[in-house]
């Protein structure tokens, strides 16, 4: 996209701040200037600049844009692919056959079709910034931060460094020969006979290495003004020694690149982090690995005794198009079952969604909240419809709903009508404007007819229904 520039006033609007003082205006003015905020009040500012855009939006709310912590943008193309599994079978079976299989070049490139179309779906449902989770070789890195930049989304983007050399190898059915091995970290191996675990993908290792993270680092990192971050990725230990999770994160000290891992994402899990890692919960592993710093970002710590203890900064994801059966998404609700009521609500799940996960990523300071001298990413939702009401904001000082509420409780991507990052206009009026939904969606059909004929895999149907 086209260097930042110009001017834009929304004015009559509802926003909700997210600020240190978590500020709340009922009737707002935020003024963006080259991309970034430059005023947010209750009243207008001072002096405009001649070529401003003003945008009168009463009846709309504006918060920050919304962060995803942990996305897969590979999977979208394999949406209800692979339902009502448990996650290994999820894995073994069906998605690692299947992102095994992606090919293409260009514009027909799976990787850059799959990533259009979760990128679209994030701008669409008000969503500015994801930390990609797991990109292996078959997505291409080069075809994802391509989309990144035509799509102007920020990203954080994940290389996968893995080792091989290390590995048990009994564990393997084949060994690595000297010509084979020089050294050279690579890909961990996934398959693992021992623990019933076949990995499609464990012919791509020599392109999933630290020094071909260090390159995507060196090449990408803070292009696109500054909205392509290049992080690390590992996954759930399953077999490969620490140590080779300890040269991943001692590359990644040593560079200042942020990582982020898949912890113990099914129960099945914890049993192999106790037998094979010396009776180690998964955040004593990560502790013992070198792999938890400012720059960490642990996922699915969703499971009881992982070791994990509150108080680090914790965000809101999606994880992707298909999901496995054993990974449940937050849910505000779960409030309720616990020992207090007032604990984990809207007003923590905004956080979370917003500046909360802007701090996981290192981003704090730029992104996650409205306030003078942020980026100016930022999602604007209608609220004048019919599920909304009795919702006002000239209701709420006398007592009325809480807008957090209302944006928690009652909105979803339906109510999104305009998204900005960076200060550009990317979503205005429920259309994208920076691609077109119609040409991605028809991509998508035509990349997931290959890669079912490559990979061999079709969607189960469920017994005892008919399909005529």
């Amino acid at each position: 996209m086209s260097d930042i520039s110009g001017s834009t006033l929304l004015r009559d609007v509802t926003v909700i701040t997210v600020d240190q003082r978590r500020r709340i205006i009922l009737n707002g003015f935020i003024l963006v200037q080259d991309g970034r905020i430059t005023h947010v009040s209750s009243k207008p500012p001072d002096k405009l600049p001649e070529d401003v855009r003003i945008m009168s939006l009463p009846g709309r709310i504006v918060i920050p844009g919304l962060i995803n912590s942990h996305a897969h943008l590979a999977q979208s193309l394999l949406r209800g692919l692979a339902e009502d599994l448990p996650l290994h079978s999820w894995l073994c079976d069906r998605i690692w056959p299947l992102e095994a299989a992606y090919r293409g070049e260009g514009d027909a490139a799976d990787g850059y079709v799959a990533a259009r179309l979760t990128i679209g779906e994030m701008l669409l449902s008000g969503t500015t910034c994801f930390l990609e989770a797991m990109l292996t070789h078959g997505s291409g890195f080069a075809n994802v931060a391509r989309a990144v930049s035509e799509m102007g989304i920020r990203a954080c983007l994940v290389s996968r460094p893995k080792c091989l050399h290390q590995l048990i190898t009994s564990m393997l059915s084949t060994r690595l020969t000297n010509d084979d091995d020089k050294g050279k970290l690579v890909k961990f191996v996934e398959t693992n006979p021992a623990l019933g675990i076949a990995d499609a993908r464990d012919k791509d290792p020599d392109h999933m290495s630290i020094p071909s993270l260090l390159a995507a680092h060196s090449e990408f990192h803070g292009t696109s003004n500054d909205r392509i971050h290049v992080w690390a990725a590992c996954g759930t230990p399953r077999g490969a020694p620490l140590s080779s999770f300890a040269e991943a994160g001692k590359a990644c000290q040593q560079h200042d690149i942020g990582i982020t891992m898949h912890c113990a994402e099914a129960p099945r899990d914890l049993s192999i982090f106790r037998d094979v890692y010396g009776d180690r919960t998964p955040m004593q592993f990560c502790r013992d690995a070198g792999l938890t710093g400012p720059k960490t970002v642990l996922a699915h710590m969703c499971h009881p005794r992982h070791g994990y203890r509150p108080g680090h900064p914790e965000g809101i994801a999606d994880h992707g198009g298909a999901q496995p059966d054993e990974q449940p998404q937050a849910r505000v609700g779960h409030r309720r079952g616990g020992p207090d009521a007032q604990s984990g609500g809207a007003h923590e799940a905004l956080e979370m969604a917003t500046i909360r996960g802007a701090k996981a990523l290192g981003l704090e300071t730029e992104i996650g909240s409205l306030g003078v001298g942020k980026k100016a990413d930022l999602v604007v939702l209608d609220v004048r419809a019919s599920w909304a009401a009795p919702w006002s904001p000239e209701m709420f000082p006398r007592g009325g709903m809480d807008p957090v509420s209302l944006v928690v409780g009652s909105c979803t991507g339906r109510d999104v009508t305009h998204v900005m990052v960076d200060g550009r206009m990317l979503v205005e009026d429920g259309r994208l404007l920076v691609a077109d939904e119609s040409a991605i969606v028809q991509s998508a059909r035509q990349a997931v007819a290959g890669i079912q004929e490559r990979s061999g895999v079709r969607a189960s149907w469920k017994a005892g229904w008919e399909y005529e």
